[in-house]
């Protein structure tokens, strides 16, 4: 039953995202005049997505992360969490959010089933946050990582992008806040996934120079030998047991060890998040196909992942869908 591809790889994560929809205007994943939304006809139902994910879930996926967008926004979001959390399979529910309407739903979410949270935020600085959002509500965010950690959603991850000339130079004074908060920071690359197709390698902060400022600023980093699937490679400061996280999707890919597949909030199957073939599984399940039908289609999109997402190779195409569409 295990959605497995032609390299072994078994899959047992699921990205969900809820909507292409945001609050905040991230520049590497969004212009700042925002983008053309997916029409609602377009997007999965309520019980569309249930029912797709249920599918999933019976076939070996354990872990349902839901992302965005901003899945927030979604007016299901609660019912959403709580049905997939109540399946027969019980699977471990997560969600990804910029952490804006998160103080109003953390309780609320942890009681419908919701295990843990990833926030994004990218500075502790008021002025560099609306820089890069376009919108002023650090303090909301704040709020929301604070009200998540005393709904119990452990561990609090916050995930923060260092952008060149902007906040490349307050990683130290994320990783000393992280610390104090009691939440676990994890740096990532930016990646080729702006629908503005600005990204250029030579101007993105890499993995190695996240660790070697860190390092100039006096954090004493050892590297932490057990991964497994995880994203981030995790360094342990001054010996442990606190460690900061780097996900270095572009300069270090763990292609190789990766057992995440997605579903697009309008109900299209994508093996890798750079790909830039997916399967129409809402078309199907519209024109009555059966679970069978559906987990056939997972099955063969899947089997037909690409051994790496081919970013150091010649010719690499970035996906036509942003982050926003695909769900992070």
């Amino acid at each position: 039953m295990s959605l497995i591809d032609a390299y072994g790889r078994i899959h047992t994560d699921l990205r969900v995202s809820l909507t292409d929809r945001c609050s905040l205007r991230c520049s590497y994943c969004m212009p700042a005049e925002g983008l053309p939304w997916l029409p609602g006809e377009a997007m999965l139902s309520t019980p569309e997505l249930i029912r797709l994910v249920g599918v999933a879930v019976g076939a070996g996926i354990s872990t349902v992360r839901l992302t965005g967008g901003e899945p927030l926004l979604h007016p299901d979001v609660l019912e959403i969490v709580a049905c997939i959390a109540q399946l027969p399979e019980r699977p471990e529910v997560s969600l990804t959010t910029n952490g804006i309407r998160l103080a109003g739903l953390a309780s609320q979410l942890a009681d419908a089933g919701l295990r843990r949270v990833n926030v994004s935020l990218d500075t502790l600085n008021r002025a560099t946050f609306v820089e890069l959002t376009k919108r002023d509500r650090l303090v909301q965010t704040q709020a929301g990582i604070k009200a998540a950690q005393l709904a119990g959603l452990h561990p609090v991850k916050v995930n923060a992008v260092l952008l060149r000339g902007i906040n490349d130079h307050q990683a130290s004074d994320l990783l000393y806040w992280a610390l104090s908060e009691g939440v676990e920071l994890r740096f990532i690359e930016q990646m080729p996934l702006d629908p503005q197709h600005g990204w250029r390698r030579d101007q993105m902060v890499t993995a190695a120079e996240i660790l070697q400022r860190l390092r100039s600023d006096g954090w004493r980093l050892e590297p932490d030998p057990v991964r497994g699937n995880a994203p981030a490679a995790l360094w342990r400061i001054d010996g442990g047991p606190e460690a900061v996280g780097i996900v270095a999707s572009v300069t270090m890919p763990f292609c190789g060890d990766c057992n995440r597949v997605r579903l697009t909030a309008d109900g299209q199957w994508r093996n890798c998040l750079f790909a830039r073939d997916e399967a129409d599984l809402r078309t199907l399940l519209r024109q009555g196909a059966t679970d069978a039908d559906l987990l056939a289609v997972m099955r063969a999109e899947t089997a037909a992942k690409r051994p790496g997402h081919g970013l150091a190779e010649p010719g690499f195409e970035q996906p036509e869908r942003p982050m926003s569409a695909i769900g992070g």
